[in-house]
């Protein structure tokens, strides 16, 4: 199936591994120019290097106006941002009891802040070309929260509302906004966790874990111009698991 986005220039954020760098890698195979980011130089260049992405830029997302930053350089060095994918690592894993001040003010400049001023980044000049693919990448913790990932729980859920307010406002200019909800699937962040799989696999209609490449295809796709009937929506990869509608 040709998605129609070769020649796109896409920025896939939290892109050295997992799910960014999935995501990245199912676009860049779409013939889309792919500017990829995250914390550390060295694991983002080799990923570059690896994947065959265009560009490859350190930012840390939860620095204030990183995000910001980050957005308006892909623009200035690849002549635009028409998809864009908002991904960030995950808070620790602890009960609200336990979550110190810092750890919030952390969780909202790395999950929200970073969201918005990505988005600020890139509005203007996708309205101005009448195209334009944002995706934030929460969580199905977003949808049904998840024991201890109190932060994530909080922050992600309010994205959902985020993506469907703006969502309104920019459909009738050629601009989607869709969240997309990874289930239990096979990346560092898993398995740092510390969840034994089989167990996750007995709660999961699938039987099993996902595998990034799942999950970026329906990113690809969402990104793509044959989606472009496809906004407001909260889209969920979980085999099953989220039990709500």
């Amino acid at each position: 199936m040709d998605l129609g986005i070769k020649g796109r220039v896409a920025l896939v954020q939290g892109a050295s591994a997992g799910l960014g760098r999935a995501i990245a890698k199912a676009l860049v195979e779409e013939g889309v120019r792919v500017a990829i980011c995250s914390r550390d130089a060295s694991k983002i260049a080799k990923a570059r290097e690896e994947i065959g992405a265009e560009l490859a830029l350190p930012c840390d997302l939860g620095e204030p106006g990183a995000a910001l930053a980050l957005s308006r350089e892909v623009e200035a060095k690849l002549g635009s941002c028409d998809i864009l994918v908002h991904n960030t690592g995950g808070p620790p894993k602890l009960p609200f009891a336990d979550v110190s001040t810092a750890q919030w003010h952390d969780g909202f400049e790395g999950l929200w802040m970073s969201a918005i001023d990505s988005i600020q980044g890139v509005l203007p000049g996708m309205k101005a070309r009448g195209w334009g693919r944002i995706l934030l990448v929460t969580s199905v913790a977003a949808r049904e929260p998840l024991p201890g990932l109190t932060i994530s729980n909080g922050f992600r859920a309010g994205l959902l509302g985020l993506a469907k307010s703006l969502s309104n406002e920019v459909a009738g200019q050629g601009i989607t906004v869709n969240c997309l909800l990874p289930g239990y699937t096979d990346t560092e962040r898993l398995r740092d966790l510390k969840v034994s799989y089989e167990a996750i696999g007995a709660t999961v209609p699938a039987g099993r874990v996902g595998k990034p490449e799942e999950f970026a295809a329906l990113a690809a796709f969402l990104a793509s111009e044959r989606a472009a009937y496809i906004t407001g929506q909260a889209v969920a990869c979980d085999g099953g698991w989220t039990k709500g509608a």
